[in-house]
């Protein structure tokens, strides 16, 4: 049986269930300039680490994602000690990239991993 989890932690799980998570891009500005995913939230990792995600709804399951999966998952582990059900999306925007998911630059452009 899957679980969450299964789901939130596999790019195309994440996709499959942007309606019901919050997706937060923990990546630097540049790197969020260059390519984003539609639905996600950008909340650098700094921000994060300092006490940004009292915005988020801790009523509702957290992806965060970055460029490899590294700071996301310094990144989850913040949110979940703060309270919320926060999952990493393992391998990254790259392996968001690599799978042919959806990204676009901030002017509407087709996005690259920076």
């Amino acid at each position: 049986m899957e679980t969450m989890r299964d789901h939130l932690t596999d790019p195309k799980g994440v996709y499959e269930h942007l309606d019901e998570v919050q997706l937060v891009d923990c990546r630097e500005h540049y790197e969020w300039h260059a390519g984003r995913i539609e639905q996600a939230i950008h909340v650098p990792l700094n921000a994060i680490m300092a006490g940004a995600g009292p915005e988020l709804d801790k009523g509702r399951p957290v992806a965060v994602i970055c460029r490899t999966g590294n700071r996301s998952e310094l990144a989850t582990m913040m949110l979940q000690a703060r309270g919320f059900e926060a999952y990493n999306v393992e391998g990254g925007m790259e392996a968001w990239a690599a799978a042919g998911l959806p990204f676009s630059a901030e002017d509407g452009s087709p996005g690259h991993v920076a």
